[in-house]
């Protein structure tokens, strides 16, 4: 009997210690946030091969053993911050209290690729570097146009790296927006993002996160686009247009107003674009605001080739009109405004749809539509993303506009 009790003790003790454990190794691998090179910015540029390989030094391999890749060798920076200078609340957010140089730290290194780079860069910090809070990656167009398959491969791979974060292709060079010092935010990369974020918001651009982009990338009937950027006078940034592709490589750039067609055919809500709507032998000319859209896209085959027919419903205010003659008080007038952009707006769509089509880039899905709706046809005529490319280049849409202006506004008399 005692030795039943004994051998019970002893099992309840050992469970508890089992039990225990797990709860007091937590921290066995810690890893304080001080010893840690946050990167919160990744820019990437070409470099001239030469003077790069005068600056690189031997930390991946011995130099002239490894000759420089076809597409050349690039440039990348990163933007650190410093620990215990990032603003942690709204009374310290404002630029008026410190720049961007008190808060992060930008070096910038040379490298045969974006993860030589890195190696070489990490010689050079002391701290690990770490991305899980990297939010920007600024893409030179440069760089773009020679293709992004290594830049995706080794974000991809990095286990750090959210799918949350923006990538964006610059109009110039891409480092210029790491060194930037905007008015409204202490951290250049938050200001980068906050402007997508916010734009994404108030329907100025669609959703587009690196981790849709990738997704949009590997698609057969699809393929990706990203933000393009500029930096302005007073370092404050523009949204361009859309950077679109084929493969990983960049074909071309919309207009700023363009964005609001890709929005309009895909129905994005919500919608905050305005345009100038001037009728036919007048000079009555109005604002309006899109305030709500709508999209239908339905694909049929004939003569093997696909056939789209798109409906887009937009609901409209009028926001300001340029002459006081304007009678916007009858309701025969604010018809034939609808009428004309109806008309105008089937042009401005159709118009962007051919801009995409001669590159081959479907940056609007449709042929993920015809492996949906038309799977026979797909895996008979088309197969493969190459094959779609082509066959984009030859479809024919049939787009039908609707327009209802519903708020035309109050004016005190």
């Amino acid at each position: 009997m005692l030795r039943t009790k004994k051998w019970i003790k002893t099992g309840k003790l050992f469970c508890c210690v089992v039990m225990i454990v797990p709860f007091i190794t937590g921290c066995w691998d810690r890893l304080e946030i001080e010893e840690r090179a946050v990167v919160l910015g990744v820019s990437i540029d070409t470099a001239n091969t030469e003077e790069a390989s005068r600056e690189e030094d031997e930390v991946a391999h011995v130099s002239g053993s490894i000759p420089a890749p076809a597409v050349g060798m690039v440039r990348v920076a990163v933007q650190i911050a410093l620990p215990g200078r990032i603003p942690l609340g709204p009374g310290e957010s404002g630029g008026s209290s410190g720049s961007a140089e008190q808060t992060v730290w930008v070096i910038d290194v040379v490298g045969h690729s974006i993860d030589d780079a890195f190696m070489n860069l990490q010689q050079q910090v002391s701290s690990r570097l770490f991305f899980g809070h990297l939010r920007v990656i600024v893409v030179s167009e440069a760089v773009a146009k020679k293709g992004l398959e290594n830049v995706n491969d080794y974000f991809r791979r990095n286990p750090e790296v959210r799918r949350m974060a923006w990538m964006m292709i610059s109009k110039g060079r891409a480092i210029k927006f790491m060194k930037a010092a905007p008015k409204l935010e202490r951290v250049p990369t938050l200001y980068l993002m906050s402007t997508l974020d916010e734009g994404m918001r108030m329907g100025k651009f669609p959703k587009d996160y690196i981790g849709i982009f990738w997704s949009n990338v590997s698609k057969k009937g699809q393929e990706g686009f990203l933000p393009y950027v500029e930096m302005k006078k007073e370092q404050n940034v523009e949204i361009k247009g859309l950077a679109y592709f084929v493969g990983e490589h960049l074909v071309g750039v919309t207009k700023p107003l363009e964005i609001a067609g890709y929005l309009g055919i895909k129905g994005v809500n919500p919608a905050g674009y305005r345009v100038f709507i001037q009728l036919d032998n007048s000079s009555d000319t109005i604002m309006t605001n899109t305030t709500y859209r709508k999209s239908k896209i339905k694909v049929h085959i004939k003569d093997n080739i696909p056939h789209f027919t798109i409906k887009v419903a937009v609901e409209l205010n009028m926001e300001e009109k340029l002459s006081e003659k304007s009678k916007l008080n009858n309701p025969a007038i604010l018809k034939l405004y609808e009428k004309k952009q109806e008309e105008v707006s089937v042009k401005f769509y159709s118009d962007i749809i051919k801009k995409t089509q001669q590159k081959g880039s479907d940056i609007f899905g449709f042929g993920e539509y015809i492996r949906a709706m038309q799977p026979q046809y797909w895996n008979k005529h088309i197969k493969t993303a190459e094959k779609w490319r082509s066959v984009y280049k030859e479809c024919e849409f049939d787009i039908h506009v609707s327009m209802k202006l519903r708020r035309i506004g109050m004016k005190a008399q």
